[in-house]
């Protein structure tokens, strides 16, 4: 799918059925709301998860991840106050998955980067695993997990809606087949 091109009305149904948002857009953030982030931040939101939380729910307790889906301008709970300025606008620096923890030469400021530029923060499966959503730079539309361990992307190019379809399918996230 192209994530510039808006989504054909089957694949929303398909994320409103997984995510359980059947309440006809009340929980929605509307076009308005959404134009306006892109704005402040300088991007545009991939398709279908622009259309999903314009239309659809800003947000779902149902998932993924386990924690839920958080809404469009939040992060989760523990993502915590000690982190840098998130710059939506700066490209995504990541290009292939990275695990920093084994690397003796890993920089912390490109590793704040990781966490902080070029992407939204979906939701978090708790112990410091955030899933992200990247919406700028050359992965843009790919989710990656970031954690404080390292960096890998999800499924090569599912983007959101085949992230979402993956947790509903009930397959473990690391078992991309």
């Amino acid at each position: 799918m192209d994530i510039d091109r808006s989504p054909d009305a089957a694949v929303i149904a398909a994320l409103r059925e997984a995510l359980h948002a059947d309440d006809e857009g009340a929980s929605a953030l509307g076009w308005p709301a959404v134009r306006a982030f892109e704005e402040e931040h300088g991007v545009t939101v991939p398709e279908p998860y622009r259309t999903f939380v314009a239309e659809v729910s800003d947000g779902s307790f149902a998932g993924p991840p386990d924690y839920g889906l958080v809404a469009l301008a939040e992060v989760p709970d523990d993502w915590g106050d000690d982190r840098s300025q998130r710059v939506l606008a700066r490209p995504f620096p990541l290009a292939a998955a990275w695990l920093w923890e084994e690397d003796e030469d890993a920089d912390e400021d490109l590793i704040e980067q990781v966490f902080n530029d070029g992407s939204i923060v979906l939701g978090t499966d708790g112990c410091g695993m955030y899933w992200h959503l990247v919406v700028s730079g050359p992965q843009r539309g790919q989710v990656w997990m970031i954690s404080g361990e390292g960096a890998t992307p999800f499924g090569g190019a599912a983007g959101f809606a085949g992230w979402v379809r993956h947790w509903a399918s009930g397959k473990g996230w690391f078992d991309a087949s």
